[in-house]
């Protein structure tokens, strides 16, 4: 919304992350990957943000279309207290839904996968919090 602007989840340059990568099926493979880029990319200007990037994977490597932003920009907010992001997170929502909603998923995902990173666990509790909160004050 525009009156309640969310953030994105992103990985800054430097170092490395774990993660997940989905092999998509040889048939169709075209039109998965249009549907995956209308569903990341909001306008042509922003198409320059997909990436076909080098992975390290157990079986070896691969390459793989990923949806980069860059460091710099109008809309880039780094170095953000949690509290302020967890605030943000917790009230916000676009086109894709709430904000709140996609950093939850986003850790479940993780986690099924055994990947745990303290960071986004951290930022759940204080959204978790932040939700809380809201509701109370809305009793």
């Amino acid at each position: 919304m525009p009156h309640q602007p969310g953030l994105m989840l992103a990985l800054d340059s430097g170092g490395c992350c774990d993660g997940v990568a989905y092999r998509l099926p040889r048939e169709a493979n075209r039109e998965h990957i249009r549907k995956l880029v209308e569903r990341e990319v909001d306008s042509h200007e922003d198409f320059e943000t997909v990436r076909w990037v080098n992975l390290r994977c157990e079986t070896g490597p691969l390459r793989a279309l990923a949806f980069w932003v860059g460091p710099r920009g109008e809309g880039v907010s780094r170095k953000l207290p949690l509290e302020e992001v967890a605030r943000t997170l917790a009230r916000a929502c676009g086109h894709g839904g709430s904000c709140a909603a996609y950093l939850y998923n986003t850790v479940a995902h993780l986690e099924e996968f055994g990947i745990r990173d303290r960071n986004l666990w951290r930022l759940q509790e204080l959204v978790a919090g932040e939700i809380r909160a809201f509701a109370n004050e809305t009793l």
